[in-house]
C-alpha cells in the first residue's frame, strides 16, 4: 500500500503529515520579510532565510527522488555550480517566489514517491557511507522530518533576531509568554538568574 493510501492514524499518514506540518512552518518563516533581510548572511557561517528554503527543496529532490530512481525532471539552478555551498544562497536572478516555487515542486515529487511506494520500499543514498546506503522510505521518511525540524529551528532564531517575530505557526505563537511586555520580563528574569548562579552581579 503505497504511503499516500494508507488509511488515516497510520504511521505512513503520520510521517507525511508531520513533514507537511514543518514544510508549512518554513514558508510561514519567510513570510512579510524584507528581500534584503531574507538573502543576507545572519551568521559567521552565512546561514540564510532564503538559502534554508533552496537547501530544503535539494534534499527533498534528492532523498525523495534520486535514492528511489525518481530523479526530478526539473532543471535545479544549483547542480553543477563550483561553489559547493551552491544550494543555501538564492543567485541574483532568482527571486523569493522562484525559490518557494521550487519548493513546492520539491513538495509535489515527493508526493509521487510516496503514491508510488511504501515505507519498505528500498532505495540507496550514494552520498552515505557504504554501510547505510540501503535505505527504506520510512527512514528516509524520518530523517527528511528531522532535516526539516532542524532547519526550521534555524530560520525561528533567524526571523526572531530580524523582528521579533516568533512562534510555531500563524495564529499559534506556542510562546509561554505571548505578551510583548511579559516576555521582556521574563527575559530579565532569565538574564538575573544567570548573573546570580555565576556571580556576575548586576549588569
Amino acid at each position: 500500500m503505497a504511503v499516500a493510501d494508507e488509511v488515516p492514524g497510520s504511521l505512513g499518514t503520520t510521517l507525511v503529515s508531520r513533514l507537511q506540518s514543518l514544510r508549512d512552518a518554513v514558508l510561514w518563516k519567510i513570510e512579510g520579510v524584507d528581500e534584503y533581510d531574507l538573502r543576507r548572511p545572519l551568521t559567521p557561517t552565512g546561514t540564510n532565510l532564503l538559502g534554508l528554503v533552496r537547501h530544503l527543496s535539494a534534499v527533498e529532490f534528492g532523498y525523495f527522488g534520486d535514492v528511489f530512481g525518481r530523479p526530478t525532471e526539473t532543471e535545479l539552478p544549483w547542480a553543477g555550480h563550483e561553489d559547493e555551498n551552491a544550494d543555501m544562497w538564492a543567485t541574483v536572478h532568482e527571486t523569493p517566489v522562484d525559490v518557494v516555487r521550487l519548493y513546492r515542486e520539491a513538495w509535489a515529487h515527493a508526493a509521487q514517491t510516496f503514491a508510488r511506494c511504501d515505507l519498505d520500499t528500498r532505495g540507496r543514498v550514494p552520498w552515505w557511507p557504504d554501510e547505510r546506503r540501503d535505505v527504506t522510505l520510512g527512514a528516509i521518511l524520518v530523517h527528511m522530518i528531522g532535516e526539516t525540524a532542524r532547519h526550521a529551528g534555524h530560520m525561528d532564531i533567524l526571523r526572531e533576531s530580524l523582528d521579533g517575530a516568533a512562534g510555531l505557526t500563524d495564529g499559534n505563537d506556542n510562546l509561554a509568554h505571548p505578551d510583548a511586555d511579559d516576555r521582556a520580563a521574563y527575559v530579565r528574569h532569565l538574564e538575573k538568574v544567570a548573573r546570580d548562579a555565576t556571580g556576575r552581579g548586576q549588569p
